[in-house]
């Protein structure tokens, strides 16, 4: 207590003090004949008689008063003080929230996230008949091009299988001639009895006439019984021969029935040859394993003298159509619609820019088609904003580097189609 009451009064003497030595300059320097303003002091004589008698300060006292004796003058404002610093950041501080806004302004224009990745149908290559493996003329990686051979297999006994097809087919062909030949003989046969059969007619006309005019001419006395006789038998003979030319013609008919039963069995035997004629073709082409669309052999199993089985994986395959998935959050799909422009940046080669468009939205969140969809009735809700799959197509595919499923993409979608501030003055500079 005494010694804060001590440094007060040291610190008042030293104002004091101050005080007296800046009246005495001011009065030096007022030009002569002016009389001095009046001061406080004159004022109020009172105060300063009140005031104590000074006292020798301590060394510590004057030290800690001097800094607020010098605090009391007025101070310059920091544009008087420093102007070019202050202008400099002002301009900062205006180039700063322009750009800001800028930005801002710019991309709002689009929906960008970094949960996306290539996707591709990838499928895996087997052979469909088995054998030894003899070739295999592609490698890891490789790209191939639709009908290049993947793999070769040991053919001959395929070979054979075919040329017993052939010669099967042969003989079913040759059988069908045959029966062919046999309908047109037959026919002729036919046509024969049916001849046959109008020549006994004939001749049975006859043998009624004359029978009838000899039965007449023995009634009547002109002629003897045994010529009617002979002509009634002659009559009975010629029923008799007609009925066998009737008889021999049906059966020639008939017998061209059976004949078309036997030629359509060749005919059957005909398509059954050439089925497995086919089945035995389709076997030896599938001993050469090709390509069926554009793509890269990736993770290669297969490897010459090897006994690859039916459906036996040899190889991943990798087609060149290929697409970007991205797993946009729920909330960013609002004015996300198919067609729109996407710009694709792929982490693997930065330094391209890839463009492509919105395909299609899938009609749900991802976690929906999973394996063990969330059951969201049971326990305990918390909502998470749900992520919904987005197809985008590629349109310009570099062709010079290997872009396959899984790897890293970072899409871009613009969903409003008019220009940015950014782009109109960007196109007006």
């Amino acid at each position: 207590m005494w010694n804060g009451t001590i440094e007060d009064r040291g610190a008042q003497a030293l104002q004091r003090i101050e005080d007296i030595l800046a009246a005495r300059r001011k009065e030096a320097e007022r030009p002569r004949g002016v009389s001095p303003p009046e001061t406080a002091e004159a004022r109020s004589p009172s105060t300063r008689e009140e005031l104590p008698a000074p006292q020798p300060p301590s060394p510590g006292a004057a030290d800690d008063a001097r800094p607020q004796a010098l605090s009391k003058e007025p101070r310059k404002s920091l544009p008087r003080r420093r102007p070019i610093a202050f202008a400099l950041g002002a301009s900062l501080l205006a180039v700063a929230i322009g750009s800001g806004y800028l930005y801002f302004d710019h991309a709002r224009h689009f929906e960008s996230t970094d949960d996306a990745f290539i996707a591709a149908r990838q499928i895996s290559i087997a052979p469909k008949v088995s054998g030894y493996i003899t070739q295999v003329p592609v490698t890891d990686n490789q790209h191939v091009a639709r009908g290049d051979v993947i793999a070769r297999i040991d053919d001959r006994d395929f070979r054979v299988a075919l040329d017993q097809a052939n010669a099967q087919v042969t003989a079913a062909q040759a059988s069908i001639r045959n029966i062919t030949a046999q309908i047109a003989v037959q026919q002729a046969q036919i046509v024969a009895g049916e001849a046959q059969v109008d020549q006994t007619q004939a001749a049975l006309v006859f043998a009624q006439q004359q029978s009838a005019r000899y039965d007449d001419l023995a009634r009547k006395g002109a002629g003897t019984v045994q010529n009617a006789q002979q002509y009634g038998s002659q009559l009975q003979q010629q029923e008799a021969a007609v009925k066998t030319a009737q008889a021999t013609r049906d059966v020639a008919k008939r017998q061209i029935e059976a004949l078309k039963a036997q030629l359509a069995s060749a005919q059957a035997s005909l398509a059954q040859a050439t089925a497995q004629r086919d089945q035995a073709e389709l076997n030896l082409s599938y001993t050469t394993v090709t390509a069926a669309q554009p793509g890269r052999v990736v993770n290669l199993t297969a490897s010459a003298g090897e006994f690859a089985q039916a459906g036996t994986n040899l190889t991943m395959f990798v087609p060149d159509e290929i697409w970007v998935t991205a797993n946009f959050k729920e909330t960013q799909l609002d004015a996300m619609r198919p067609g729109q422009p996407v710009t694709l940046g792929i982490d693997a080669y930065p330094e391209r820019t890839i463009v492509g468009r919105v395909a299609s939205v899938q009609p749900g969140s991802g976690t929906a088609f999973s394996l063990l969809p969330a059951q969201n009735a049971t326990g305990n809700y918390v909502k998470v904003v749900q992520r919904v799959p987005v197809k985008i197509s590629i349109d310009n595919p570099p062709a010079d580097v290997a872009l396959g499923p899984g790897m890293s993409v970072v899409p871009s979608v613009r969903v409003d189609p008019k220009p940015s501030l950014y782009e109109r003055l960007a196109s007006f500079i």
